[in-house]
This record gives C-alpha cells, structure tokens and sequence, in this order.
C-alpha cells in the first residue's frame, strides 16, 4: 500500500483587484486552496485593510480557508512596519531609487519565513515535494510570467502556478468577474506613500485621508532633508523624493492646497 504524498496549495494575495478575481473564480470552481496569506506592510489604505477582513469572511463563508496575515519581523522576532524602518532610516522606499526591494522585503519574505515555520509546508519539502504556489500575475502582464519561467523550473521549494495567465485573463476580465461574484471592487492595493503613485492618486490620498498625506510628507522631509552623516541608510541622492522625479511636497504645493493636517482638503482640487 502506497501512502500519498502530502499537498500544500497556496494562494499570494495581495489585497487587489487581480487577486481578488483570482480566489473568486477559484471558489466558483471549488478548487483546492489551503493557505491564503497576504503580506501587510504595516502601510496599506484603511480600505484596503475593511476589503481584506470583508473578503476572508467570505471566503471562510464558501468553506474556504480565511485570509492569514503575515508582516516582516526583525531578527528578534519584532514586526516592523515599511513606514517605521523609513522613518528610522531616514530613507524612502526602494522603489523611489527603481529598485523592486519593496516586494521583495515586505511582501514575499514575510510569507516565506511564515511558510518555513508552516507545518504543512514542512511536511511537504520533508517529503520531496513542492509546494504549490499561486499568483495572480494576469494576461497583461506576460513579461513578468516568462521572465521567471527558467526561474520557477529550478525552484526545488515551490511550484508556481499563474491561472490568470492561463485564462488568458487581463485587468478589465478581473474586475468583471469580481462583479458577477456580486463582490465590491478592492480598487488598487499599495503603500499610502507608494513612490508608484501617480499624481491624480496622490491628490485623491490628500482627499480622502490627510492625516496619512501628512505622514507619508514626514518619511520624505525625514529622507531628504537629513544630512548625511546622520543618515542610517545609505544617500538618496539618486531620488528627488517620493515621486522619484518629484518630491510629494513640491507637486502639493503647486495644487495651492494646504495639506498640515486639516481635516479635508477645502479646494476640492482632485477631480475624481
């Protein structure tokens, strides 16, 4: 008698629209999912953090595993938020200098240590095999799919699976499915004080949550304007500020809008 060998299926998710539509459909097909785990940065919208609470009750609804969150943790065991390390730094996140280190740090390290210390997962690796590890990584991007195809084949941990690929399945397909589930769109899923960030979202961030504005212009003035020498991480000079080009508060200033805190933002300047 031949004893079978032990599966773990997970799911990355982000908290957007590409990973939402992902799991719908998953559970429209009653495929097997095990794990869902999302990485929190510690930085995230509010509505992002309501979307990924009201998702995995709706998950855990259809007999689905709910969604567990994971953060990045220092070597004594601490989590530690994007925004905390930045501050401390006097730094901006890498992907004001072009570089991918945010995801990489704060979204797939987390799972990975979680996944180490996952039993499931354990057992899985102790018995030669991969875990199974599902992206949401769509039709419209093909690129990042073939770039990691070499990549993937040499992984011994992981098999990674991209079912929207294979669907052939791009933004406008998510969100459409993301409707018939009779689901409310996430919108898009990113740090408040994302360097990726483009100026109309930058407006609507001042609109609907000054207070994170606020925030977010402390961690550049703090990267910016410190010398040097005083500096833990290495010069920023590479970047203008947040906006990688720009700095946040030099565009703001050209909006003629006061951003120091108040409740709202009185000129109604966003247009939507």
């Amino acid at each position: 008698m031949t004893t079978q060998n032990p599966v773990l299926v997970t799911v990355s998710y982000g908290g957007g629209i590409n990973s939402t539509a992902l799991l719908a459909r998953l559970v429209e097909q009653n495929a097997r999912v095990d794990l869902i785990l999302f990485a929190d940065t510690g930085g995230e919208r509010p509505e992002t953090y309501e979307y990924v609470s009201m998702f995995s009750a709706w998950l855990k609804q259809r007999g689905y595993p709910g969604i567990t969150v994971v953060r990045y943790a220092n070597r004594h065991g601490q989590a530690v938020s994007l925004e905390a390390d930045c501050l401390r730094k006097h730094t901006l996140p890498s992907k004001a200098f072009g570089r991918p280190g945010c995801s990489l740090k704060w979204k797939a390290e987390p799972q990975e240590k979680f996944l180490n210390n996952y039993a499931p997962a354990k057992a899985v690796w102790d018995a030669g095999g991969r875990v199974v590890k599902i992206l949401g990584f769509d039709a419209d991007e093909p690129h990042r799919v073939l770039r990691r195809v070499h990549e993937d084949a040499a992984d011994t941990k992981y098999a990674y699976v991209y079912p929207l690929y294979a669907w052939g399945w791009g933004r406008e397909e998510c969100e459409e499915h993301i409707e018939r589930a009779g689901l409310p769109s996430p919108g898009k899923s990113s740090c408040f004080f994302c360097p990726s960030m483009k100026k109309k979202e930058i407006l609507h961030l001042a609109d609907a949550h000054p207070d994170l504005l606020v925030r977010a212009l402390d961690m550049e003035a703090a990267a910016m304007d410190t010398p040097v020498g005083e500096r833990v991480s290495p010069p920023v000079e590479s970047s203008k500020g947040l906006g990688r080009s720009f700095r946040w508060s030099e565009f703001l200033k050209g909006t003629m809008c006061d951003f120091s805190g108040a409740e709202d933002t009185p000129c109604g300047c966003y247009d939507g």
